[in-house]
């Protein structure tokens, strides 16, 4: 029977292993929680990735910022997602266009991207956005499922993994973020799932 002590959740004084592979793994967080971010700034604002951009049939481009495809402006984000941009083979395509269609979806998916973005970017309550960050992507991917390139695995999956392995370890160190300032206020330390 091993006599080693069980790892808690409080800090570490330093990492295990490589530090520099402490800092990739923060960084890997930092930029889901990027990408989720980037998501609720661009649909919100209009900036021209996923909304607001105008192509032209020679490739050129224009973009029309709070144009009236913004969240700002009244546009509905989710229905244009949810109703045209799912796999049509899915088995859930019926389910998902018929939530498209419904107003209310917008604001828990705005704001459980941009909860997300946060969360993972500085690395606090950063167990409730995983889950968070998990159920959103889990149904972006069934919208897309069957899959044409893979039988299960895309890049949804291979974010929830990585966001996991990420939360999950840095619970005892956190190479880049403000997690240790986090964990020590009281409110936290009285509500761990806060972490």
């Amino acid at each position: 029977m091993s006599t080693t002590p069980v790892p808690t959740d409080q800090d570490v004084a330093g990492p295990v292993g490589s530090k520099v592979g402490w800092i990739f793994l923060s960084i890997s967080r930092i930029a889901i929680g990027f990408y989720f971010l980037w998501a609720f700034v661009d649909k919100a604002f209009g900036l021209g990735f996923s909304t607001c951009r105008t192509t032209a049939e020679d490739g050129s481009f224009s973009i029309d910022v709070m144009c009236d495809s913004a969240w700002f402006q009244g546009s509905r984000i989710t229905e244009g997602y949810l109703v045209y941009g799912g796999n049509p083979q899915s088995p859930f395509n019926d389910f998902y266009v018929n939530l498209g269609g419904q107003a209310w979806t917008d604001w828990p998916f705005m704001l459980g991207l941009l909860g997300v973005g946060l969360a993972l970017m500085l690395g606090i309550g950063s167990r409730i956005g995983a889950i968070s960050a998990t159920a959103m992507l889990l149904m972006m991917w069934t919208t897309q499922i069957p899959l044409s390139t893979n039988p299960f695995l895309d890049d949804h999956i291979i974010m929830i993994v990585a966001v996991w392995a990420a939360v999950l370890l840095e619970v005892r160190y956190q190479a880049i973020g403000i997690g240790s300032w986090w964990k020590r206020l009281d409110i936290v330390q009285k509500n761990r799932w806060l972490i």
